[in-house]
């Protein structure tokens, strides 16, 4: 029997709030955000949870300590880390258009073709989340699994698991604080 996977978006942050692109800025979770993760903890319980795995930035490890209470055991899975694109963290939407114009409009109509030297496209974030997902395969025969990660990650682990091409990418929906069977 293997084992079971579910996924959660970490909760809302002061980025998610005003806009911004947090990507890899160590961000905590907004009292919203912890507050809207609070309240899933009892869905989250009717699951029966044996193991968290947290993508290592603040937002999503605080999002896995909410959920856990201190009763279910996390680990860091530096494979479901946030997209790297440094010179757009932390700003927002607006301000990636002003300073970088020329890759935002591929970066909204056609993703799956944004790529840009020295960062992170879509098909490698796919790629190291998936591997993640086969290492915690490794480690567990059964079980139910929860993920914590950010939306980027969440929406490519979607898209593999459905067979979709990474070219269906905005047409993923995940809230923060969102559960996903996958």
């Amino acid at each position: 029997m293997a084992p079971h996977f579910y996924m959660i978006r970490h909760g809302k942050t002061l980025a998610n709030l005003c806009n911004k692109f947090a990507g890899r800025t160590d961000e905590p979770l907004s009292d919203q955000g912890c507050e809207q993760i609070r309240g899933l903890v009892p869905q989250l319980a009717e699951l029966d949870i044996q193991v968290i795995y947290a993508g290592p930035l603040c937002r999503t490890m605080q999002t896995a300590e909410i959920v856990s209470n201190n009763k279910i055991p996390i680990y860091k899975a530096d494979g479901f880390i946030d997209i790297d694109l440094p010179h757009w963290d932390g700003l927002s939407k607006d301000e990636i258009r002003t300073s970088f114009g020329a890759e935002y409009p591929t970066w909204l109509a056609t993703p799956e073709l944004f790529h840009v030297d020295g960062c992170e496209d879509l098909h490698q974030v796919q790629k190291r989340a998936v591997e993640q997902v086969a290492d915690i395969t490794r480690l567990h025969e059964s079980g139910n699994i929860l993920l914590v990660t950010h939306l980027i990650v969440a929406r490519c682990l979607i898209l593999h698991k459905s067979g979709q091409p990474i070219s269906m990418f905005r047409g993923i929906s995940v809230d923060n604080g969102g559960v996903t069977e996958l």
